[in-house]
């Protein structure tokens, strides 16, 4: 029996004794699946990057030679070009807040000033990125800004456009002039604005900050507050109104109900004396009474030609005719 007879033989024995369960799962069995390997990076193709903003440099090196250099030129001069290389990420902070009462050169100053402060204070030996440091600086003293140098009501358009130019030559006037301040009339002249606007722009300069009335003056011992300078609404100021109101209705009534009401109102008189003085009853003085304010409230009420109509308290009537 040759080696070829011998092989199919065993297959032949093999497929007919090995149990059926033991066949399907020598059918079933999946091919192994081959991993592909990861392509490697295109030639030219952009990295991600590990900062979550784009102008963020990599600065690391730079701090720990910061850190390791005792104070002197080489370690100003080293803050100073970790400064410049982080600029675009605090211009771009700044712009964040422009049109908000305030120009893009001073914010992107302040922004400046607030990283300028962020690479001096920051220790890169506490593990945290120089990133997640600076932008919390930056921001926060750009609000302080804001809080500091800007009004906390609303004004208009106009008077902050006149306090930002009288601002800017004032110091551009500042600096030519060996540090003393500019008179009006030459911040007028640099800035093109009549005498009247630079002084409203310097009053502006002054007027941007807000005042609790319940906040206790300088100097006071007792409490004294902006509020109790405040005047209380008075009364009697109603009632002048009223009565100049009603003067031009009073002239056109009959003279009895013209005498009723200026004894009633105008004299303080009761309702029983002035039935007393005229030999007419107290009850028919109280409905001429009420007919005639009546009167008078929907003549006031009416409105002229091209007005609006004067509202009056709705109780009036039934308060005059007590």
């Amino acid at each position: 029996m040759t080696t070829a007879t011998r092989t199919r033989d065993r297959s032949q024995y093999r497929a007919k004794h090995q149990p059926p369960q033991r066949q399907q799962q020598d059918q079933a069995q999946p091919r192994p699946v081959r991993k592909r390997q990861p392509q490697r990076q295109r030639q030219g193709q952009r990295r991600t990057r590990r900062h979550p903003h784009d102008d963020a440099p990599d600065t690391a090196g730079e701090f720990a030679r910061i850190a390791a250099l005792p104070e002197g030129p080489e370690r100003e001069a080293l803050r100073q070009q970790v400064v410049e290389a982080w600029v675009p990420m605090a211009e771009r902070l700044a712009r964040q807040y422009r049109n908000r009462g305030e120009t893009l050169e001073d914010l992107e100053q302040v922004a400046a000033l607030g990283l300028i402060k962020a690479v001096a204070r920051y220790d890169p030996e506490r593990g945290s990125a120089f990133e997640s440091y600076a932008v919390p600086t930056i921001v926060g003293e750009i609000k302080r800004h804001f809080r500091d140098h800007l009004w906390g009501l609303h004004v208009p358009r106009r008077i902050q456009e006149l306090r930002n130019r009288v601002r800017a030559s004032t110091r551009a006037l500042t600096l030519n002039l060996d540090g003393r301040s500019p008179t009006v009339a030459q911040i007028a002249e640099h800035s093109g604005l009549s005498d009247e606007d630079v002084l409203a722009g310097m009053e502006a300069l002054e007027s941007f900050s807000t005042l609790s009335l319940d906040a206790e003056l300088p100097g006071a011992d007792d409490g004294y507050s902006l509020q109790d300078t405040l005047g209380d609404d008075e009364p009697g100021f109603d009632l002048v109104l009223y009565r100049e109101a009603v003067k031009p209705r009073l002239e056109q009534l009959p003279e009895r109900e013209r005498r009723i009401l200026y004894l009633r109102f105008f004299h303080d008189m009761t309702q029983s004396r002035i039935a007393e003085q005229l030999g007419i009853s107290q009850m028919h003085v109280s409905r001429l009474i009420n007919r005639t304010c009546q009167r008078i409230h929907d003549e006031i009420e009416a409105p002229r030609p091209g007005e609006q109509p004067v509202t009056t308290p709705a109780d009036d009537g039934q308060r005059t005719a007590a």
